[in-house]
């Protein structure tokens, strides 16, 4: 699974903005210029992980949450992330994914092999 580099982009712009960090001052920290710094919040340019390590420190965030919008210190870690997808869906794909997850939330999760069972009975559908 390639990044997204869209969404990596939206991250670090929020992490900042939420820092009350301008995008100049980043660049400067970061000894980048700022048109750079603008084109990796905008998706445009691709950054390596010794550089998303760099703004993940100077925004007081892991990296981790960079790449995937995960904070497990939050039950709401997805939600974000989950809005994002479905934005992106039809109206009939928004409608099955809530059908699929009206049928989740009625499964006790106690076990894996329970999960596993009821992920092969959705998949018949």
């Amino acid at each position: 699974m390639l990044p997204d580099y869209d969404v990596i982009g939206r991250r670090i712009r929020t992490a900042r903005l939420e820092q009350n960090i301008r995008q100049e001052e980043l660049a400067d920290k970061l000894e980048v210029s700022v048109a750079f710094m603008s084109r990796v919040e905008r998706g445009k340019s691709k950054i390596n992980l010794k550089r998303l390590t760099q703004i993940a420190e100077l925004l007081n965030v892991s990296p981790g949450y960079l790449l995937t919008g995960s904070n497990v210190a939050s039950k709401d870690y997805l939600k974000e992330d989950f809005r994002m997808l479905l934005d992106k869906c039809t109206p009939e794909q928004q409608k099955l994914i809530y059908q699929i997850s009206e049928l989740v939330s009625k499964i006790k999760l106690e076990s894996k092999e329970n999960i596993y069972k009821q992920c092969t009975v959705i998949k018949k559908y």
